[in-house]
């Protein structure tokens, strides 16, 4: 295998760690450096995430009756919620994470939702990740483009490690592509590859070669070979949790190395719980303990650096307020997005709610977003990277100035 084309600046280099992984099926992520020591993490949950069940609002007079057998039961009761602030909880999946917000590192943001109004899961990943006002509107993605406002030469440079770079990190910004065909002799040559060019850097290199184990340790569970339509997907067609939580400690060791990139990007899917959603059983709960095990572990990976933080995880959009008959629930509008990380002013749930009798729904079905979700994604980018208000307005989020700025969402505040 040739490597000619790896031959990039130190920092571009450092966030080649994972790539072999990907070409085997695993989840997909990106790394990129910016110039700065805050460290921001952006977790796409694909496939519309249930936002009710997630921070279920238990205390609404309308939300066990709408959600019937899929409600989650109030705090106290068998499975039930862990109480958050006496109205909002969260679900039981959870339970390790729920300390994060009594510390101030986990903040929930209900009754979210892009400017996206259909049901498309194609679409409104597009708009998510575009950060404009429709699907297809360009080709660049608000990441990319903040990086770009940020400047900084080299370090805005970056590897992806998959076979695709997601369109949130495509744009004016270079961000190389490097995946191998096969995983166990090309993560060999990329380890020797590591400790060639590195040798002098035992540090760095100690670090590299660590997160290049945990891939090849993931590939063991799933077993080389791509997968055809899904990077997160196992032999049996179902999410690798496995896998998805070994490159979150992988990428969190890079993250931390203090000369390593500061941007990761994360792909985490089974969220589109059409049947068998379940309350504190089913998809959905197993989904959220594959998201919890991928938090604790860049929690641990990241060590000190996670004081300087910041994880931020979106969906597409929301899920129906009433189930279907298959005991799941169906394209919605509607959801929560959750922050993490030492970086987040948490210990709170954020947004307006809009309550769930009949006449407050969205088109009698969804629950009626209230916050931008670009509004959440200035105001980390703003608070906590420090991307200009003029940059946010005029090139990162373009024609966005109804969705202004929140309140001290960031310790950087």
């Amino acid at each position: 295998m040739s490597f000619d084309n790896l031959i990039l600046p130190r920092r571009a280099f450092l966030s080649g760690v994972g790539a072999a992984a990907l070409a085997a099926g695993l989840p997909r992520a990106v790394l990129a450096d910016a110039p700065t020591d805050k460290r921001f993490v952006l977790i796409i949950l694909r496939g519309a995430m249930d936002g009710l069940n997630v921070v279920p609002p238990y205390a609404d007079p309308s939300y066990a009756a709408l959600r019937g057998q899929i409600a989650i039961a109030k705090p106290g009761e068998t499975d039930g919620a862990i109480d958050l602030n006496g109205f909002f909880g969260l679900h039981p999946a959870l339970a390790d994470i729920a300390p994060w917000y009594k510390e101030g590192a986990l903040l929930p943001i209900q009754a979210v939702a892009s400017p996206y109004r259909d049901r498309s899961h194609f679409d409104g990943q597009d708009m998510l990740e575009n950060g404009t006002l429709s699907p297809r509107a360009t080709e660049s993605g608000w990441l990319n483009r903040a990086l770009t406002a940020m400047g900084g030469g080299d370090r805005r440079i970056g590897l992806a490690v998959g076979q695709t770079i997601p369109l949130v990190l495509r744009g004016p910004t270079q961000v190389a592509s490097w995946a191998p065909t096969k995983m166990p002799e090309a993560s060999e040559s990329f380890l020797g590859l590591v400790q060639t060019v590195y040798q002098n850097d035992k540090r760095l290199s100690a670090a590299l070669a660590d997160g290049i184990r945990a891939t090849q340790a993931a590939d063991q569970i799933m077993g080389a070979g791509p997968m055809a339509n899904d990077a997160m997907a196992a032999a049996d067609g179902k999410p690798s949790y496995k896998a998805q939580k070994m490159l979150a400690e992988a990428a969190g060791k890079m993250l931390a190395d203090p000369n390593g990139p500061r941007i990761a990007v994360f792909d985490a899917q089974g969220w589109d719980t059409h049947a068998g959603q379940g309350a504190a059983k089913g998809r959905l709960s197993n989904a959220l303990g594959g998201l919890k095990a991928s938090l604790v572990s860049l929690r641990q990976a990241l060590g000190p650096a996670w004081k300087d933080t910041v994880v931020l995880m979106a969906t597409e959009f929301g899920r129906t307020v009433h189930t279907n008959g298959t005991n799941g629930t169906d394209h919605g509008t509607g959801t929560v997005t959750l922050l993490a990380g030492g970086g987040v002013a948490g210990g709170k749930v954020l947004g307006e709610w809009p309550g769930l009798s009949e006449t407050q729904l969205y088109q009698s079905r969804d629950l009626m977003p209230t916050t931008d979700l670009r509004a959440v994604m200035k105001t980390v980018l703003y608070e906590h990277l420090r991307v200009s208000r003029d940059r946010l307005e005029n090139a990162v989020f373009p024609n966005s100035g109804d969705a202004r700025l929140l309140k001290g969402i960031t310790r950087s505040a």
